[in-house]
Order: structure tokens, then sequence, then C-alpha cells
């Protein structure tokens, strides 16, 4: 009887290690690699001090007044959203003076006080 529960605890022992070891394997972590990098080859892509990528879209909407920007927008892989058209606050109103409807930008949200916020947008040219 003694036998066997050493021979479980070791079972078990393993199990754990093996978890372990694999909870630290690249595929499983949750930080993209810098060559799954959405830019065009050669061109320079801003990185926001947060180090979240930036998401290309197309402005649908700039509201002034309630500081709300529409975009249509691909996948936020930091937010785990698909593509789809959508109203964000802004976190510096300063940003509706940098965009017009129907301008193609590269912007960073982010999910702060439980609200989707554009933190910085860029005008692509």
């Amino acid at each position: 009887m003694l036998n066997f529960r050493i021979a479980l605890a070791t079972l078990a022992v393993g199990f754990a290690l093996i978890g372990t070891a694999q909870a630290q394997t690249p595929e499983a972590s949750p930080t993209p690699a810098p060559a799954e990098s959405a830019a065009p080859a050669g061109a320079a892509q801003a990185q926001p001090a947060s180090g979240a990528e930036m998401t290309e879209g197309e402005v649908r909407r700039v509201d002034k007044d309630n500081k709300k920007i529409t975009i249509k927008h691909g996948p936020l892989k930091a937010l785990d959203m698909p593509g789809m058209t959508m109203v964000f606050g802004v976190k510096d109103d300063t940003v509706l003076d940098k965009v017009q409807p129907g301008e193609k930008v590269q912007f960073q949200a982010e999910k702060i006080d439980g609200k989707f916020v554009v933190t910085a947008i860029e005008a692509l040219r």
C-alpha cells in the first residue's frame, strides 16, 4: 500500500511539472512576437509605450461634441476582438483633430474603466 501511495504521489508531481513546463513555452505566451507585425515591409510602425499593436482602420465618423470616433477596423488582437465598425471613446480629445471621416488610419485601442478607448491614432498617407 505504501508503494502505491509513493507511485501515485510521484505521478502527480510529474504531471504538475509537465503542466508548468508547457505553460512556459512560447506558444502559450499571450504576447505576440515582433515578427507578427501587420505593417508592410519597410514601413515604420508607431508603437505606443504600452507595447500594444497598432491596428489599421477607416474613420467613419468624428464626434467632437461627445469625444467619440467611429472606426471600421480589422481585428484588435490586444482586445481579442474581431474586425467590425464600432464607436470608441478617446483618451485625449485632441486626436479627433488629427483625422477626418473616410481617412485610413492606424490606431491603438484599450479597455479603460470598462470602455473601449482610442489611445493613439495616426493617419496613413
